[in-house]
């Protein structure tokens, strides 16, 4: 889920000039070309971790794998995770959450959503003050949080092929924020695959006889929810998704610059 004041809040992103990132394990400032250039010790606990729970990193190859886990390290220095009723973020939380960040941005420059600089993770799905309901999770770029509910992110991977991931939908709508944030990440994705991809949203959601035919009807509540389960099927069911809007799916590739069915094919 994505919560947004519309208006004022993307006026506040796209007007905001941030250089510096906050808040790392030791609330360290870095930048971007620095973190580029670092190479940082992985501990043997989170690479467990990753060959354990995380699918798509056990498709990569050695060398690949090494850059996923400086992505992954590099992404947690830029993080504070913030526990919500409850008392210990665990080293598998920490990993998986990075992880799937970078999964989504593996094909992209090195990108650690520096706008977002602080993740809070509840145990479950969590009742917010400003909607009046329960949620599983949300993105607010006013204040630079994701917010996810463990119980919900670890739902996501328990079934990897249903297209229903909350850390892929949320990492997304991040992601699509982060692209418009004047920082040292700004205008990464390609604008006019972008372009492409919101008008072929507004053609899908418009035409009857298109709409909900593959995607879940709550893609269609805007262009970022689309873009977030369009994510989840691309990297969830990404051979259904060629098949039946190969047109989109090869946007998706041209966006993320990657292609999860050729890691696919390595099996």
């Amino acid at each position: 889920m994505l919560t947004i004041f519309i208006f004022g809040t993307i006026i506040i992103l796209v007007f905001s000039f941030r250089n510096q990132v906050a808040e790392g394990f030791g609330q360290v400032e870095v930048k971007t070309a620095a973190l580029r250039s670092k190479i940082l010790p992985v501990p043997a606990s989170y690479i467990e971790i990753l060959n354990k729970y995380f699918y798509y990193y056990q498709k990569l190859s050695e060398k690949d794998k090494r850059e996923f886990e400086q992505r992954m390290m590099h992404f947690l220095m830029t993080k504070k995770f913030i526990p919500r009723n409850f008392t210990l973020v665990t080293d598998e939380m920490r990993a998986t959450i990075a992880a799937t960040a970078v999964q989504l941005t593996f094909g992209l420059p090195a990108i650690y959503f520096l706008h977002f600089k602080k993740i809070l993770i509840y145990s479950d799905d969590y009742y917010s003050n400003i909607t009046k309901r329960y949620h599983r999770g949300e993105v607010n770029p006013a204040f630079g949080i994701i917010v996810l509910s463990w119980r919900s992110f670890v739902d996501g991977f328990i079934n990897p092929d249903n297209a229903v991931n909350l850390g892929l939908h949320e990492m997304a709508h991040a992601l699509r924020l982060e692209n418009m944030v004047r920082d040292e990440e700004f205008g990464f994705l390609d604008e006019e695959a972008l372009e492409h991809f919101n008008q072929s949203a507004y053609e899908l959601c418009n035409d009857p006889e298109k709409s909900f035919q593959f995607f879940r009807a709550y893609a269609c509540t805007n262009e970022h929810e689309f873009f977030s389960v369009a994510v989840e099927n691309f990297f969830e069911r990404p051979l259904d998704f060629r098949n039946n809007l190969p047109e989109l799916y090869q946007t998706m590739v041209t966006l993320l610059k990657q292609d999860p069915i050729k890691l696919l094919s390595h099996e």
